[in-house]
């Protein structure tokens, strides 16, 4: 497999299409890795520019929230408690006892959990939307494909959030 000079995972130019889906969602995952790499607790909480509030810490728990949500409880049909708690259902509230490691390790741990839950499924399998949901996809189930994809890109957007985030707290740039 071909790397980056950064050292992310480079998806193959040709592959069936699990492998393909697989490596692009392993890439953005990498991306944000790469994205916190070598910050510090309080650099991780800063935000890019009012009035938004998005910080690096709190889309590496978004995104295990997000992980957690269409692996475990959409597609496995698991009931599952939030990931950081009722008074943070999106992932983005930060706690001050919560850091950068805590939360990746969290996050790491949902994408595992969402690995195993989709080792042996077909790209044609099917999870369950709830009511509200199936009313914005026109579904009351979406596809594991669908999913894969919607996952790349949700990564996809929150990398060129942090794209900006953290070149206004170190300048770092890059893809």
């Amino acid at each position: 497999m071909n790397t980056t000079p950064d050292g992310r995972p480079v998806p193959p130019a040709h592959a069936d299409e699990r492998a393909m889906l697989e490596a692009w969602l392993d890439f953005h995952r990498a991306t944000l890795v790469l994205k916190c790499s070598g910050l510090e607790d309080d650099q991780s909480r800063l935000a890019a520019a009012s009035p938004s509030s998005m910080t690096l810490l709190g889309l590496v728990q978004h995104m295990a929230v997000v992980e957690r949500n269409w692996f475990q409880r959409v597609f496995a049909g698991l009931t599952v408690s939030p990931v950081f708690g009722e008074g943070n259902l999106d992932g983005f509230a930060l706690e001050p006892e919560r850091g950068l490691d805590e939360a990746t390790a969290a996050w790491q741990a949902e994408v595992a959990r969402g690995r195993e839950l989709i080792a042996d499924a077909t790209l044609d399998d099917s999870g369950h939307l709830t009511e509200q949901e199936a009313g914005h996809v026109g579904d009351q189930t979406v596809s594991l494909r669908w999913i894969m994809v919607h996952m790349i890109e949700e990564y996809a957007r929150h990398n060129g959030h942090a794209d900006l985030i953290r070149e206004r707290v170190d300048g770092a740039t890059g893809v």
